[in-house]
């Protein structure tokens, strides 16, 4: 395995030995030696990942944070006041009355648990976007790795001209012999 150029340029570029590299530089080198590319899409490998609850507390962020919910539950707070403010006061049957204890209760229950689920969704977006620098390293790695593997085949190609320029030079010189009856 040490004769692995890969691992050559690896050890050179990152400075470790194969043993010392970690998942995904073992990542990119296998990639690598079997000629695939490296780059994946973030969302899509968190969504491969992502569980029921996961993508239930995306949505239910997605829907509290819009500024939709924003405006249909502040025309639910105003009717609900107006209700029981007026129109049901007026004949006696107002459920909750000024000043609003239910719907205080509601509002606290609906932010008690809102909260802990836009938490999870950030908490979501974190682990995304930790994923999504993984996956750049990797493929900044890739790049390196790659250009200098480049870098190696160019010097070898300029190294093997430079000589067979020097041999011809070393050569001796010899003249056509219709040079010589001259």
């Amino acid at each position: 395995m040490a004769t692995n150029p890969l691992h050559v340029i690896v050890g050179r570029l990152i400075g470790k030995t194969p043993a010392a590299l970690d998942a995904e530089e073992q990542r990119v080198l296998t990639t690598m030696q079997e000629k695939r590319p490296v780059s994946r899409d973030a969302a899509d490998v968190a969504d491969d990942v992502a569980t029921f609850g996961d993508r239930l507390s995306d949505k239910v962020a997605a829907v509290g944070g819009s500024w939709s919910f924003i405006i249909a539950f502040s025309a639910v707070l105003i009717g609900w006041m107006l209700l029981n403010s007026d129109v049901l006061t007026h004949w006696g049957h107002a459920f909750d009355p000024y000043p609003y204890i239910f719907l205080n209760l509601m509002l606290s229950t609906l932010a008690a648990v809102q909260a802990p689920i836009i938490m999870m969704s950030q908490n979501r977006q974190a682990a995304k976007d930790r994923l999504a620098a993984r996956l750049d390293y990797e493929v900044n790695l890739r790049t390196e790795l790659e250009m200098l593997r480049l870098h190696d085949k160019i010097d070898l190609a300029v190294a093997a001209r430079l000589d067979e320029v020097l041999e011809q030079l070393r050569a001796p010189v010899t003249q056509p012999a219709s040079a010589m009856r001259a």
